[in-house]
This record gives C-alpha cells, sequence and structure tokens, in this order.
C-alpha cells in the first residue's frame, strides 16, 4: 500500500482543518453494502483506541499486518453535529485499502447521532458502529459510552437515530454495538437481549463490567453466554469477544472455546502492526518501521495532533533489547520525525 500522502490529503492539510469537501474527495465514497456477511469466519478486528488508532497508524497497520475489519477511533457525534466539527474531522480520514471499515460514534443525543451518522455514511464507511462500553468519565457524564448500560430506552433510541441518519445519506450500511457484559455487575440477562433484538448487525463483547475497567481478567465465559442467547434468539447477529488476547493464536483458541464468531483485539497492537499478520520483526526493521510511522503521524496529523500523541508508541516499539531504555530516553526528547530517523540510525549503526 502507499504510504505516501494522496493529493486530496495534501489538499485537506493545507488548511486549519479537513473541510468536509476534502475528507469527501480523500475518502472514495464506495461502501461495501453488508460487509459483515462476507467475511470468514473467525475474523479479527481492530479495536478503536483514542489516540492509537489514527489515520497514520491504521496504514501502518494496513501495510504490514491487515486485520479483517478497521475501526475508527471513538469519535463524538456531539461534535460532528457541531459548528466545531472541523477539528474531528481529521478522525475520519481513511484509504481505499483500510477496507472494510466502521466508524465509531457516541453520544447521548439521538438528533446528534442521526446527524453524525448521515456524515459518516456519506463519506463513504463501510458500517457505524455505536459506543455503548467505553468507562471513559467524561463521556458518561454525558449519558453515553458505559451509562448507556443504564438506560436501554436511551440505548434504543440512539440505535434508531444511527439507522435512521444512514438512510438519510441514501445509504444502506450496517449497525454494530460495543459494549461491557454489564456496568456494576454482570447483566447479561437484560443487556444482551435487548440489544440482540434492535436488528444490530454486529455486537462487541469487552468481557468485563464497567466497574472492573480493565483491573481483573477478561471472562471469557461470559462471551460463550452472548453467544447461546444469541442462539437461542435466533438472530443472525455476528458476536465479537474482546479482552486480554495477545496474538491471533489466542484469538482462535478463543473463538473455538466460545463459539464467537470474531476477536477485536486492541492493547496487543502497541508497537506491533505485524499482529495480524503473525510475524516477528527484526529489531531494526521495528525501529525502521516506528520510524516510518513517525513520519506518516508527522506528515498527516502534523497540524492537527501534538507530536507528544505519538511518542506513546515508542514505548511500545522500542523494548526486550540490549539499549532499548536508553534508547527510549533519546526519543523522547524529539519533537520531530527528522530527529526521530536521526537517533534510530545511530542506534543501529551501533548494533
Amino acid at each position: 500500500m502507499r504510504l505516501a500522502p494522496s493529493r486530496a490529503e495534501n489538499r485537506a492539510r493545507s488548511y486549519a482543518c479537513p473541510t468536509r469537501e476534502a475528507i469527501l474527495k480523500s475518502n472514495t465514497v464506495f461502501t461495501m453494502s453488508n460487509f459483515w456477511e462476507k467475511l470468514s469466519k473467525p475474523f479479527f478486528a481492530l479495536a478503536p483506541m483514542a489516540d492509537v488508532t489514527d489515520a497514520s497508524f491504521r496504514r501502518i497497520i494496513c501495510k504490514y499486518g491487515k486485520p479483517d475489519i478497521f475501526w475508527t477511533e471513538f469519535v463524538s457525534a456531539d461534535g460532528l453535529a457541531s459548528p466545531g466539527r472541523e477539528a474531528l474531522k481529521i478522525d475520519l480520514i481513511y484509504t481505499e485499502g483500510e477496507r472494510p471499515i466502521v466508524a465509531q460514534l457516541f453520544s447521548a443525543h439521538p438528533e446528534k447521532m442521526r446527524e453524525a451518522s448521515k456524515l459518516c455514511a456519506e463519506l463513504g464507511f463501510d458500517g457505524i458502529d455505536i459506543k455503548m462500553g467505553c468507562p471513559d468519565r467524561s463521556i458518561e457524564k454525558q449519558g453515553a459510552g458505559a451509562a448507556m448500560m443504564k438506560n436501554q430506552k436511551s440505548a434504543g433510541d440512539i440505535i434508531q437515530a444511527v439507522k435512521d441518519g444512514i438512510t438519510d445519506a441514501g445509504k444502506n450500511i450496517p449497525v454494530s454495538v460495543k459494549t461491557r457484559v454489564g456496568y456494576n455487575k454482570v447483566q447479561i440477562d437484560e443487556w444482551i437481549p435487548f440489544l440482540l433484538s434492535q436488528g444490530l448487525d454486529a455486537l462487541t463483547i469487552h468481557a468485563r463490567t464497567r466497574k472492573e475497567m480493565s483491573n481483573v481478567p477478561a471472562r471469557w465465559e461470559h462471551v460463550r453466554e452472548v453467544v447461546e442467547i444469541r442462539n437461542k434468539m435466533g438472530v443472525k447477529t455476528k458476536i465479537l469477544g474482546n479482552g486480554d488476547v495477545r496474538n491471533i493464536a489466542e484469538a482462535r483458541a478463543r473463538v473455538e472455546e466460545t463459539g464467537c464468531d470474531g476477536v477485536m483485539l486492541g492493547r496487543a497492537i502497541f508497537g506491533n502492526p505485524w499482529l495480524f499478520a503473525e510475524r516477528e520483526p527484526s529489531i531494526e526493521e521495528k525501529l525502521r518501521v516506528m520510524c516510518e510511522h513517525t513520519k506518516l503521524y508527522e506528515e498527516l496529523l502534523g497540524k492537527y495532533k501534538n507530536f507528544a500523541i505519538m511518542k506513546k508508541h515508542y514505548k511500545a516499539y522500542v523494548n526486550g533489547f540490549d539499549g532499548a531504555k536508553e534508547l527510549r530516553v533519546k526519543l523522547m526528547e524529539c519533537n520531530n520525525a527528522s530527529e526521530i530517523k536521526d537517533i534510530v540510525d545511530n542506534f543501529l549503526a551501533g548494533l
């Protein structure tokens, strides 16, 4: 895949923030209908993570180990439906090579969700996912994210709003939800049947409650329970499990033991764009790709996001070999891609 930015992306970067028109030109508006029906099982997806799975990292992952499904970073539907929407549109840039790609949105306001979903459908996304399990307090205070598990009526209204927004755009793309097994306690018997009755194309289950955060091991027996409920209800919703999966071999094992259709992997991708390719790179390759990632981040996002965001990746790329700690210290003092490359070149020359 070509990593150099397209002409449309160069045009988008010439402004303070990309306009809707620039994004429409950058994103080829061609969707895959209901891609969920075409995927071979088991399938493996990249989790949406703020300031991690941005446009630059997704392109690197696409080049070195593409998953079966990409998710964007999660984006505020309220923000996309507001006068300040321009600042968020950078999170909606993607390339044709990333398909199928799903836009993930969150909101507690149906009218905002409808407008944002219409925009995402117009931008050519292959699906829209609703974030209903995020424990971020700032999102919960809005009544969104994990707070949805405490308000089924609101959750139902939001799901319908997404469907309405897609219809408004004249599209017919799938709708999915990512959630947890409960809020303060496991609520599978109440929460999951409700979601499965909403006509969702896919449902991703993070195998912990909101209260548990990531402080306890993911309990995959709950994913198996969700699959059993799905089967008993006779609906066709695809079930993805999520939580503590470190590699594709583990993902396959989870599918085997639970009967889920696929697995979503998140933290395992840090510093490892080869995750889905199941390949172990050399130290030099890892550092060279880190430089490539940094340059792409600077080119695509440098005008919109702080370089410090890129630095969170360095701890993951640079570990497990002699001199890694000292190299990380030097990298953390850098402020651009050129400085990063110089330090890596000097380090590799000394090996």
